[in-house]
């Protein structure tokens, strides 16, 4: 079993660096090998130029190729897999041409693990957590009233005046502030065109107390299902989001000035635009030579009966840059390649699917987080 490790961008190192010195056989593949050479080519000389008939000529059955390339290209590698009988994992959100997969995989008896980094993956994690202990708590009631919060970003330890700096892809960043969300508040539906229409302030439990700024992201809905929400449960608010130091948003004014320019051009006029703003950004705003990055997740459950909290629980987690690498690296490579090995061990089922909540393995897998961050716990607000 051969792991086709297909990417060795800015959050793509830790994981694959342990994944070698572990001793698993481990091809890599990159557009530009002199850039994956750099970074493993201490470990590996097994470095190849990465195109998809190349990867098809190199794909075995029952091989596992990891995508961490744009997630525009995850569909054509996992479909790949199908062809040639092999696994697929990446870190990105299931797409819905990845979810129609769902069967094919099932049925060839493969696994397509997604959604197994950062955020999505670890904020998954700690929400399959906190829905279990609710469960089996004695606070536990069908009747109760649930509201659900998770929010994670990535931003600068050592603040900025732009109060932010780029520790992955910033087209990506930018793009993403283009998509609208939809998210549960009050037992209404909110959906937001903009995310700096619904910023917020939110008061973290860290072990010096801190405020940041958070906007929901995306569709938050499809998660109650995939934590295992059930349906009759009457939840209040559900709100998957992005955190930012405070002040992100006077900021960052005039970005959001120009996406707002940006309605009504074309797409190829929107990339455009984009891209050369996120080269500009990058200039002024890319991390020095050993400067930390930080990265912070915020995943909540509170339970009330008769408006009196029965059930209230956070997982908070700060994570910083050091020695070994950057937070943002360490946070999304690692629990990739934890979720490899989870498909080698037989320990994830069949089909497409997002993070484990199996309990033997997510507790296990939380474990191993706990070791990538310099605060990470679970707080009983309730104690």
């Amino acid at each position: 079993m051969t792991i086709h490790w297909c990417g060795t961008g800015l959050s793509s190192i830790p994981g694959l660096r342990r994944l070698i010195e572990a001793g698993h056989p481990v091809t890599v593949w990159n557009r530009t090998v002199a850039k994956a050479q750099a970074e493993v080519g201490d470990l590996t000389k097994d470095i190849r130029p990465f195109s998809l008939d190349a990867l098809a000529g190199a794909l075995k059955a029952g091989d596992i190729a990891v995508s961490m390339l744009p997630a525009d290209q995850h569909v054509a590698i996992a479909k790949l897999c199908l062809e040639k009988g092999a696994h697929f994992v990446s870190s990105s959100y299931i797409a819905p041409e990845m979810r129609a997969l769902d069967q094919a995989f099932r049925e060839a008896g493969l696994v397509s693990v997604n959604e197994v980094g950062l955020d999505p993956g670890i904020d998954h994690l700690m929400a399959h957590d906190l829905v279990a202990r609710y469960r089996a708590s004695k606070g536990y009631d069908p009747e109760n009233v649930l509201s659900f919060t998770s929010y994670c970003g990535g931003v600068p330890k050592i603040a900025n005046a732009f109060r932010y700096k780029f520790s992955w892809a910033p087209a990506g960043v930018l793009k993403a502030l283009r998509s609208p969300s939809r998210s549960l508040r009050n037992f209404s539906e909110l959906r937001i065109a903009r995310p700096w229409d619904a910023i917020t302030s939110y008061s973290a439990p860290l072990p010096v107390p801190e405020t940041f700024e958070v906007y929901p992201n995306r569709d938050s809905y499809p998660f109650m299902e995939e934590y295992r929400f059930e349906p009759y449960w009457k939840v209040r608010d559900f709100v998957r989001g992005t955190i930012r130091l405070n002040g992100w948003a006077d900021a960052w004014a005039p970005i959001f000035a120009e996406i707002e320019g940006l309605e009504g051009k074309s797409a190829a006029e929107v990339d455009a635009a984009l891209n050369a703003r996120a080269t500009a950004l990058l200039k002024d705003n890319s991390y020095g030579e050993g400067e930390p990055d930080r990265v912070i997740l915020f995943v909540a459950l509170k339970a009330e009966k008769d408006g009196v909290p029965v059930f209230h629980e956070t997982w908070a987690m700060d994570a910083w840059g050091d020695a070994r690498g950057t937070a943002m690296a360490r946070l999304v490579s690692v629990p990739v390649s934890h979720a490899i090995e989870g498909v080698m061990n037989r320990e994830i089922p069949a089909g497409v699917h997002g993070a484990p909540h199996d309990p033997r393995v997510l507790s296990r897998w939380l474990g191993e987080v706990r070791s990538l961050a310099q605060y990470m716990e679970r707080i009983d607000h309730l104690a």
